[in-house]
C-alpha cells in the first residue's frame, strides 16, 4: 500500500466515530512516526489458523476496541441473517492478558445490542472451557479473547461455531465478508445488560468433570504415587488443572507458586510457550529438587501445555508435541481396546505437518488416522465431516492434543490429566512416560522431527515471506542429505507432484499455503507461513530403525546429525 493511501486510511480514524483517546493516538503517529503508522494501516487485521491476533493498539492493523467491534459487529449480522427466527445466543471468555475483561465487555455489548443473548464468564477461564461451554448452553457461537502464546502486547479474537469448534470454510470467508462490508460508524456499542449473563462455577463443575471422564484411564490405580509439578505460566488454567488433577485422584501436585498468580506481563518468562524448554526451568527446577516424575506448563489461554518427563537417565526432558500426541494416542487407543469398542468405526485426527508416527500407531490397531490442515478446527471439522464414526482423538505438533469431542479444539486440561494417567500406568508397571515413547519407536521407527520458526516482520517481513514461498514453489530441490526427493506436495495448487515421473495427482484437502518435500526414506520438510504470527515455518522429519531402547540415545544423535545438514544445505 502507497504511503499516501496508508496517510488517507488513518485519517479516517480522526472522525467523530473514534474516542478521544483513539483519535489523539493516531494524530501524534501522523505527526511523529509515519514507519509504525505504515504498520498500523497497511492491512487491516484478518482471521488466520487461530482467529484474528495482533498486537494491540490504534489502527486497522491492531486489536482494539474497533476492530473487535467490527468483527463482532460482522459476526451478529451473519448470525442474523443466517438464523433470522431464532432466539441467538453466544458465549464468551477471555485469558489472563491486558485488557482481556474489557475487551469481552465491549464485544459482550455489540451482541447484546444486536438483540444477541450473551452468556460471559465472570473472569478469565481456559479456552477448552469457552469450547465445552457453547456446546453445553445450546449457544450458536461463542468468543475467546486471547492471544494464547504470544508476547504480551497481542491480544486476540477467536470465533466458535455452535459445535464448539473454531470456524472453518465456508463461514470463516463469509463472517470477513461481512466484516469488510462495514464501516466502522456502524458498529452498534451500546449494550442491551438484560441480555448478558454472567456465568462460571456451574460450567466449571461440567467442564471439570467431563475432563476426568475423558481423562481417566481404567487401568491406572495408585495416582497418589505419581508426584506432579504444574505450571500455568501465569495463565488461565490455575483455575482448572489443579481441580481436575484433584477430582481425578492425584495428591502429590506441586504448583510453581512464582508463576501461579494470572498475570498478563508473564514476568517470569520471555515467553508463556510450553514449546520452549526455558518457559519451563522454573518447574523442571523444582521438580529436579523435589525428585518429581512428571512437569507440566500450559500457554496463557490453557489449550496448549508442554511436558518434561524423565528419560532414561533420569535426566528431566521435554517431550515435543509430536513425541507427546503419539504416546497419546497410543494409550487412548488402548483404552478402546481394553473396553471392548473398537470396531472398526473410530479415527484419529492429525495434520499435515505432523509426524507419520501417529498414522503407524494407529494403524497398528486397526484405527484409521484422518489427516488435516494445521489448526485443531481442521480436526473439530472431521468429527462433523464423519460423524457417523468415533473420534478417538487427535493432536498436532505444536504442543495441543483433544481428547474425545467434548471439547472440539485442543485441550490442556484434559490432556494433562492423561499425561499423568499415562505416567501413573507406566510407573506402576516398572516403565515411565519416556520409556513408553522408546518402545513404540522400537515398533515403528524412530522419528525426529525439528522446528524452525524464521521471524519476519512488518510489511517487508511478509513480502520476504511470499519471496521464499514462492522460490520454493517455483525451483523445487530434487536432493536433500544425498536422498532424492520423490514428491512435492504443494497444497495451495492441490497438487501432489512426483519428482521423477512428472505424475500428479490431487490433494483432497483444502488449499493452504504448505509446500512437503518428501523422499522414498521418509524425510519430510514442510514449510509454511503462520497463520498468527510473523513468520515462516520449516517442520523437518526423519526417521530410521530402533532395534533395543539401549540404542536409543545413539541412533537419537544421528538422526540430529541429519537434521542439521538439511537446515545448512537449505541456508536457513
Amino acid at each position: 500500500m502507497e504511503n499516501n493511501q496508508i496517510l488517507n486510511k488513518a485519517k479516517l480514524w480522526l472522525s467523530n466515530t473514534f474516542d478521544a483517546a483513539t483519535q489523539k493516538e493516531i494524530q501524534n503517529l501522523i505527526d511523529t512516526n509515519s514507519e509504525q503508522l505504515a504498520d498500523r494501516f497497511y492491512k487491516d487485521i484478518a482471521f488466520g489458523t487461530g482467529g484474528m491476533r495482533g498486537i494491540m493498539g490504534a489502527g486497522t492493523n491492531r486489536i482494539n476496541k474497533y476492530t473487535l467491534g467490527r468483527a463482532t459487529q460482522g459476526l451478529s449480522n451473519y448470525l442474523l441473517k443466517s438464523f433470522p427466527n431464532k432466539n441467538l445466543k453466544v458465549a464468551i471468555a477471555f485469558d489472563c492478558r491486558h485488557n482481556s475483561p474489557e475487551f469481552a465487555k465491549i464485544v459482550a455489548d455489540v451482541f447484546s445490542a444486536n438483540n444477541i443473548k450473551v452468556f460471559l464468564f465472570e473472569s478469565l477461564r481456559p479456552t477448552p472451557e469457552l469450547s465445552f461451554a457453547v456446546k453445553h448452553l445450546g449457544c450458536d457461537a461463542g468468543i475467546v479473547l486471547t492471544a494464547s502464546h504470544n508476547p504480551s502486547e497481542y491480544n486476540g479474537y477467536k470465533v466458535y461455531w455452535n459445535d464448539g469448534a473454531q470456524i472453518v470454510p465456508p463461514q470463516d470467508n463469509e463472517i470477513i465478508d461481512e466484516v469488510n462490508n462495514l464501516d466502522f460508524s456502524e458498529i452498534k456499542f451500546s449494550s442491551n445488560e438484560n441480555l448478558i449473563e454472567i456465568i462460571g462455577e456451574k460450567i466449571d463443575v461440567l467442564f471439570i468433570n467431563g475432563c476426568v471422564q475423558n481423562g481417566k484411564l481404567p487401568s491406572v490405580k495408585n495416582r497418589g504415587n505419581l508426584k506432579i509439578v504444574f505450571t500455568s505460566l501465569h495463565g488461565t488454567s490455575i483455575v482448572s488443572v489443579p481441580e481436575t488433577l484433584k477430582k481425578a485422584g492425584y495428591t502429590d501436585v506441586h504448583i510453581v507458586e512464582e508463576q501461579r498468580e494470572p498475570n498478563g506481563d508473564f514476568p517470569t518468562v520471555k515467553s508463556p510457550n510450553p514449546e520452549e524448554p526455558e518457559a519451563l526451568k522454573m518447574a523442571t527446577n523444582l521438580a529436579n529438587k523435589i525428585g518429581a516424575d512428571i512437569v507440566i506448563g500450559t500457554d496463557p489461554d490453557g489449550d496448549r501445555l508442554g511436558i518434561a518427563v524423565r528419560n532414561t537417565n533420569g535426566e528431566m526432558v521435554l517431550v515435543n508435541g509430536n513425541q507427546a500426541m503419539v504416546v497419546m494416542t497410543k494409550f487412548l487407543i488402548k483404552k478402546w481396546k481394553d473396553e471392548d469398542k473398537l470396531n472398526g468405526k473410530q479415527f484419529i485426527g492429525s495434520t499435515i505437518v505432523s509426524t507419520e508416527l501417529v498414522n503407524k500407531v494407529a494403524n497398528s490397531y486397526g484405527v484409521e488416522t484422518k489427516i488435516g490442515l494445521t489448526g485443531f478446527k481442521w480436526i473439530a471439522k472431521m468429527i462433523r465431516d464423519f460423524d457417523t464414526l468415533d473420534f478417538i482423538g487427535g493432536g498436532e505438533e505444536s504442543f495441543g492434543y483433544m481428547v474425545g469431542d467434548f471439547v472440539r479444539d485442543k485441550d490442556a486440561v484434559t490432556a494433562t490429566l492423561l499425561a499423568c494417567e499415562i505416567a501413573t500406568y507406566a510407573k506402576e508397571n516398572g516403565s515411565s512416560f519416556y520409556e513408553e515413547l522408546l518402545k513404540i519407536y522400537v515398533k515403528h521407527n524412530f522419528y525426529k522431527e525439528h522446528l524452525i520458526s524464521i521471524v519476519k516482520k512488518g510489511m517487508d517481513g511478509a513480502q520476504q515471506i511470499n519471496k521464499m514461498m514462492r522460490e520454493m514453489r517455483e525451483n523445487p530441490m530434487t536432493e536433500i542429505d544425498g536422498e532424492e526427493i520423490e514428491f512435492l506436495y504443494d497444497y495451495l495448487t492441490s497438487v501432489k507432484k512426483n519428482l521423477h515421473t512428472g505424475e500428479e495427482t490431487t490433494i483432497d484437502i483444502p488449499t493452504s499455503n504448505v509446500l512437503i518435500y518428501s523422499t522414498k526414506n521418509g524425510t519430510r520438510i514442510a514449510a509454511r507461513p503462520s497463520g498468527t504470527e510473523p513468520k515462516i515455518k520449516f517442520y523437518f522429519s526423519v526417521n530410521t530403525p530402533l532395534n533395543s531402547i539401549e540404542n536409543a540415545k545413539s541412533v537419537e544423535k544421528s538422526l540430529d546429525a541429519k537434521i542439521q545438514r538439511i537446515i545448512k544445505e537449505m541456508k536457513l
